[in-house]
C-alpha cells in the first residue's frame, strides 16, 4: 500500500488521476507542479485509508470549480484554496484534520495534495466520485446523504463567498453562476464530513488506485505496450475491472464550447484503416468529462461507467481541453465504482442527468466486441 505522496510518486498520481478523471477535473500538470513546489517545502503528504479516520476528525475537501479550458490560463494557488477552506472552519468552529479530494480527476486530485502538505495534514485515500463529474451534486457524499453546505468558494483576488443551501443541487445551482462571474475558475470546500461520515460516505482506494494506474502506463522496462499495461492495471482494481479499448484512430472532428461555466463538445474518432484495424468511427459527447461514446452508432460506454480518450502510443490521457484534429488516440471505457451505479445513485449521476437520451447499461455488457 502506497502510505504517502512524495516527489517520487507525484507523477504517477498525476497520471492515473488524468485517466480517472475522464477528460475533466482540469490539467493534471499543471497541478503536478503545484504539488511538486509543496511537496519540496513541506515534505510528503501522509496517506490515511477511510477505515483509520477516527469517528471524530473533521475532514474538509479541497477542490477546484470551473471550466478546464479557462483553467490552463487561470491557474491556483494553495492560498486561494488556503481561503475558502479557513472561511469555513471558521464557519464551522472546526479545524481540519484531514483534506479528501471531491474528485479522483485531473487537477482536482492534485490541488488537495499540494494543500495538505502545506497544512502538514494527512490526505485521505478516497474521494467523492472514483472519476470526476462535472457539477456539485454529483458526489458519493451527496448520494449517501452528506450535506454538500455549508460550502465556500474562493478567487485570486480576495474575495469568498460562503453558501448555505438545502440540498446539492441548489449549491451548484447558486454556486456555479458566481464561479463564471470570478472568472470561470475558483477554489472552493464543501461536504464537510465528520470522520465516520467520510467512511460511510468516500469512495475509497482511488488515491493510490490512480497511483496504480500511472505507475503501470509510465513504467520503464516493461515491453508491453502501455494501452497493454493500463487495462491490465484496471481491471486488477476493484472498481475498474471491466475495461477495454473500444476503438482506436485519429480524431477527424472536434466541437468544443465554454458557457455557464462548462465546456460542452463532442469529438469525432474515425479508423485509420490497415489490415487488423477497426473501421469506422467513435463519437464521444463530453460535459468537461466524457460522458458517452458510441461506435458505428452502438453504445460503447455510458456515465457514470468511464470513458477516456487517451493518446494511442503513450495511454496518457487527453483532457477535453486538450484534444485537437489529427490526434492518433484510443478510447478506453471502464467500470465505475458500485456505488455509482445503484438505482439511487442513477437519480443522481445517471445518463438522464447529463440530458441523454439512453439509459445506463454497464460497460461489461457493451464490451464483450471490442480489443
Amino acid at each position: 500500500m502506497v502510505r504517502e505522496i512524495t516527489l517520487d510518486n507525484i507523477e504517477h498520481l498525476a497520471i492515473g488521476s488524468a485517466f480517472l478523471g475522464t477528460g475533466g477535473g482540469g490539467d493534471p500538470y499543471l497541478g503536478s507542479l503545484l504539488c511538486r513546489e509543496a511537496i519540496a517545502q513541506y515534505g510528503p503528504v501522509p496517506i490515511v485509508r477511510p477505515e483509520d479516520l477516527k469517528d471524530e476528525d473533521n475532514v474538509f475537501v479541497a477542490a477546484a470549480m470551473g471550466a478546464p479550458t479557462v483553467m490552463i490560463e487561470k491557474l491556483f494557488s494553495i492560498e486561494d484554496q488556503h481561503r475558502a477552506v479557513e472561511v469555513l472552519e471558521r464557519f464551522l468552529g472546526r479545524t481540519a484534520t484531514a483534506i479528501i479530494s471531491a474528485e479522483i480527476g485531473g487537477c482536482n486530485s492534485m490541488m488537495p495534495v499540494a494543500y495538505a502538505a502545506m497544512r502538514g495534514l494527512p490526505i485521505v485515500d478516497a474521494d467523492g466520485m472514483g472519476r470526476a463529474f462535472p457539477a456539485l451534486q454529483m458526489t458519493s457524499f451527496n448520494i449517501e446523504g452528506v450535506a454538500c453546505a455549508p460550502m465556500t468558494i474562493a478567487d485570486e483576488h480576495g474575495n469568498s463567498v460562503l453558501y448555505q443551501t438545502v440540498t446539492g443541487l441548489k449549491a451548484e445551482e447558486l454556486a456555479r453562476p458566481v464561479a463564471a462571474v470570478m472568472g470561470a475558475s475558483v477554489c472552493m470546500s464543501c461536504y464537510p464530513m465528520t470522520g465516520a461520515q467520510a467512511r460511510r460516505a468516500a469512495v475509497p482506494l482511488t488515491l493510490s488506485g490512480a497511483i496504480g494506474i500511472g505507475e503501470a502506463i509510465a513504467r520503464g522496462g516493461d515491453p508491453r505496450p502501455p494501452l497493454d499495461r493500463l487495462i491490465d492495471a484496471l481491471r486488477a482494481h476493484a472498481y475498474y475491472s471491466d475495461a477495454a479499448v473500444v476503438f482506436r484512430g485519429k480524431i477527424t472532428s472536434l466541437e468544443r464550447d465554454t458557457t455557464r461555466g462548462w465546456v460542452f463538445g463532442s469529438c469525432t474518432i474515425s479508423a485509420m484503416g490497415g489490415a487488423d484495424a477497426a473501421t469506422g468511427v467513435a463519437e464521444v459527447r463530453f460535459q468537461n468529462e466524457n460522458l458517452v461514446v458510441h461506435v458505428n452508432g452502438e453504445l460503447r460506454g455510458i456515465v457514470p461507467d468511464l470513458v477516456t480518450i487517451v493518446d494511442a502510443e503513450t495511454a496518457h490521457a487527453i483532457p477535453t481541453e486538450r484534444l485537437a484534429y489529427g490526434q492518433r488516440v484510443a478510447v478506453v471505457a471502464c467500470s465505475a465504482p458500485p456505488i455509482l451505479t445503484t438505482p439511487h445513485a442513477l437519480d443522481v449521476v445517471g445518463p438522464r442527468c447529463f440530458g441523454l437520451d439512453e439509459d445506463y447499461v454497464p460497460v461489461r455488457d457493451l464490451i464483450g466486441e471490442c480489443a
